[in-house]
């Protein structure tokens, strides 16, 4: 690593191949007086050992920028005379944040989390963002709803959805998404349909990639309003007219313990208290009365989350795995999700555990995530990973596996059992609801019905 005497301002910024390319983007990589000399990685696995590459680090890095383990960080810091510490990712609770924090300090240098003034694009069409608390709050299936709202008043909508960059960084700058065939072509992982088939079969053009002040140039060129669809409990990258924000009842006391989270329910001009129909009343009452006192000024709406098999006969008395969303799993922190809640709904005789036959790979995330209930999640970052997955779900003695990724599962890998899909839609609880608030957005930005 070049020692760059010549920089006054030395960064090392921490991340998980995401918000961290954007804030280097937009903030440091025409700073002639910065210099980032290496990004962190966790969370996503086979990020760190790579470099983010000269075509997008730009003329002042020739070489690109090296990505190494976050467990470097105190090593590196020491060793490069790092003076800046930049942490740049989301949905870790505030213990991680000043953990890291003190590391970064021992070692010598500031620790700086950049906010939404200094990282937010500024778009000329007007922007609908949906933002969470945490992971798995429903931000997606909000979004798709909201797209098909404005969809049906002829409006143009471009998706721009938080990055996902795990694979060729080089070629993944700009990505757009418009049929299934751009997903294969991009080789997308599990991850990052997830997101995206379920915007496809609505109809939505999506946007992502790294550089997201050309992602927006390109989106606005065929857009009437912008949609941000967000990633964990992150901020917009680019600023919103209007932001929604989801808190989540089944997770009470989550509203105030991640980081960003609890900043973006600050931010909030909407807060949709989601699932209500799943959650207790004490929960609702618990999560509304937190959002009211931290953001007061702040439109609280009820929103439900409807989930929907399949066929529900092929899992009534049957042995069945579980498979889930698996960020909602993972850094999300819940014990289980949809498809678990579906398979018991349909009354299945018995859900298995599939720790009983996870291979190498699967048992090893089961280990980083102990919380973890009797489900898989839909891990699949890259090949190997999506290989153990097969591996595992193929071993299983199960009837049927009940599948609550947003993917098509049984398309990206053969199975030697049944698959049941697990859909889940965001409804309306009350009236006024969110299409109300949206449709009032609307006339105020003087977007009316093209129909």
């Amino acid at each position: 690593m070049d020692k760059g005497n010549n920089f006054t301002n030395r960064l090392v910024i921490m991340g998980a191949a995401g918000r961290d390319f954007h804030n280097f983007n937009v903030a440091y990589r025409d700073d002639p007086g910065s210099q980032v000399i290496a990004f962190t990685a966790t969370q996503i696995p086979e990020i760190a050992g790579r470099r983010y590459p000269p075509s997008l680090a730009g003329p002042r890095y020739p070489e690109g920028i090296p990505i190494v383990e976050e467990t470097a960080l105190a090593t590196l810091c020491r060793q490069e005379h790092i003076s800046q510490v930049v942490f740049a990712y989301s949905d870790v609770d505030y213990a991680h944040v000043m953990h890291q924090a003190s590391i970064a300090l021992a070692a010598g240098s500031d620790f700086l989390l950049l906010g939404p003034e200094r990282t937010m694009l500024q778009a000329k069409a007007p922007v609908i963002a949906v933002s969470a608390v945490r992971t798995g709050c429903g931000k997606s299936q909000t979004s798709r709803w909201l797209s098909q709202l404005l969809r049906k008043k002829g409006l143009q909508v471009a998706v721009i959805r938080h990055p996902m960059p795990y694979g060729d960084l080089a070629q993944q700058a700009v990505q757009r998404f418009a049929t299934p065939a751009d997903l294969e072509a991009a080789h997308c992982t599990i991850e990052e349909r997830e997101e995206y088939e379920p915007h496809l079969a609505a109809g939505n053009v999506v946007y992502a990639g790294i550089d997201y002040a050309q992602i927006l140039a390109q989106a606005e060129g065929e857009a009437d309003v912008i949609l941000w669809d967000g990633g964990n409990n992150d901020f917009p990258f680019i600023r919103p007219d209007l932001h929604i924000v989801l808190v989540d009842p089944l997770r009470p006391g989550s509203e105030t313990s991640h980081h960003p989270g609890e900043a973006v329910l600050r931010m909030a001009d909407i807060i949709v208290i989601a699932k209500v129909n799943s959650a207790s009343a004490e929960d609702i009452e618990q999560v509304t009365a937190t959002a009211r006192q931290i953001n007061p000024s702040a439109t609280l709406i009820q929103g439900a989350s409807q989930v929907q098999l399949d066929d529900p006969e092929r899992v009534r008395g049957k042995r069945v795995l579980v498979v889930e969303d698996g960020p909602t799993m993972t850094h999300g922190g819940m014990p289980h999700g949809a498809g678990y809640v579906a398979a018991t709904q349909a009354q299945a005789a018995e859900i298995v555990d599939p720790r009983q036959v996870a291979v190498e790979k699967i048992a090893a995330v089961y280990a980083q995530y102990p919380h973890m209930g009797p489900v898989l999640p839909a891990v699949g970052y890259h090949p190997e990973q999506l290989q153990a997955l097969r591996e595992t779900l193929n071993a299983a003695n199960v009837d049927v596996v009940v599948s609550a990724t947003p993917c098509d599962l049984g398309a990206l890998i053969e199975l030697n059992k049944p698959i049941v899909r697990v859909r889940y839609e965001f409804a309306e609880a009350e009236e006024p609801g969110l299409g109300h608030w949206v449709e009032t957005f609307l006339r105020e930005q003087k977007l009316e019905s093209r129909d």
